[in-house]
């Protein structure tokens, strides 16, 4: 019997190496044929023995650019014809309407794309409406269309972004990778690696540490949250910020808070990193006031460790804390919400434990990594032997 061809197409490699960090190993392992394309980095080699796949490069940019874009179309429908994959599967929406837009005019058995976050609900006039006919374009042409999320799926329903909503699914319970529970858990070793790093930072035992993990980007509430810290620093003096994340060229920070990032001694930036636990070890609350969201595993992953969590009440942070009782949810773009979240949490380190607790538990039951993998695996053989018939 012949393996079924899977090609995964992203815009950048970071959704395949990090975002998607294991899933093409497990399809490839359990007997599909698999292939992954996006644009081409340095972390490529790496990439390819680690998720057991054959990389093509396929250049891909995060902006709006017709004439790349066309051509990258003409690399990516010659790429679908010299694979010809029975699956073509798009992450991200630049990799989404090339992707889809070549795998329909090669006429692909199954074509399906994730929705794991929409920029658009950030844009109004002229450009939102353009951004609106591109993402209903690539799910006209998608046979499916996952987002990872029920709020996301929500969205994309109610704003009529799909002709028709039967294709508009979200496989398990959402999220587009889960989560390995038993590398996201806290043993000695990461205790250890915790202490000394705050040790090299001069934590204190008794300091309180925030901790935000992401893009350093306007749209992660990141301003927001330095404002909120400086506010919070007045009234507390043992308050330190670990921001976990790399700065955003096509979304930066307002130029007076890479300025505090910089100035303030309590603010600790250690940019990208490949493994955050320790990171997430080292804190006592996990702040994350983004302005959209499909499903983040940075939320997830904080809960899974069992930290305490305030998130912005947007689609997909709204299903993973329920408030007042695994986190707090707070209203997006407001200084003073986050100030007034942090000040309960940091005033009653008992409710703030019994959170992350509660919090655990609920990743635990819901969000196990395998078990997302398993759905997904069986959801392209069914479909794809459906498309047989």
């Amino acid at each position: 019997m012949n393996k079924i061809k899977l090609l995964r197409i992203t815009t950048e490699t970071y959704s395949l190496r990090i975002l998607l960090k294991g899933q093409l190993r497990y399809m490839s392992e359990n007997g599909m044929d698999v292939y992954m394309s996006s644009t081409p980095d340095k972390h490529v080699a790496d990439m390819e023995e680690s998720q057991k796949a054959r990389f093509y490069p396929l250049h891909l940019s995060r902006e709006l650019t017709p004439f790349k874009d066309l051509i990258a179309l003409y690399n990516t429908i010659r790429l679908i014809r010299k694979i010809k994959p029975q699956i073509v599967h798009t992450h991200s929406p630049k990799a989404g309407i090339i992707g889809m837009l070549a795998a329909y005019i090669c006429n692909v058995p199954l074509k399906m794309h994730t929705v794991a976050g929409l920029p658009l609900m950030e844009v109004t006039g002229p450009k939102r409406k353009l951004l609106n006919f591109v993402e209903s374009l690539t799910y006209w042409c998608a046979d499916w269309v996952l987002p990872n999320s029920q709020e996301l799926k929500q969205f994309i329903l109610d704003n009529n972004l799909s002709s028709d909503k039967s294709k508009v699914s979200v496989l398990g319970n959402g999220s587009s990778n889960g989560i390995d529970l038993e590398y996201f858990s806290v043993n000695p070793s990461l205790l250890a690696e915790s202490r000394d790093f705050r040790e090299q930072h001069g934590i204190g035992e008794h300091d309180i540490v925030l901790a935000f993990m992401g893009r350093l980007a306007n749209y992660k509430g990141v301003n927001e949250l330095v404002k909120a810290f400086q506010i919070l620093q007045q009234h507390h003096n043992n308050l330190k910020l670990i921001l976990i994340g790399a700065p955003e060229d096509l979304n930066p920070l307002e130029e007076a808070t890479d300025s505090e990032i910089v100035n303030n001694k309590s603010i600790i930036a250690v940019g990208h990193q490949n493994d955050v636990r320790k990171f997430l070890v080292s804190s006592n609350i996990f702040v994350f006031p983004s302005y959209r969201e499909g499903f983040p595993q940075a939320l997830l992953q904080a809960s899974a460790m069992g930290i305490p969590c305030i998130a912005t009440n947007i689609n997909g942070c709204n299903e993973m804390i329920e408030d007042g009782k695994t986190g707090i949810l707070i209203q997006p773009k407001s200084v003073q919400a986050i100030v007034e979240a942090c000040e309960k949490l940091i005033e009653n380190r008992q409710v703030s434990e019994r959170m992350g607790m509660l919090a655990q538990q609920f990743v635990l039951r819901n969000f196990e990594q395998q078990q997302l993998w398993k759905a997904i695996h069986s959801f392209y053989n069914s479909k794809s032997t459906a498309q047989k018939r």
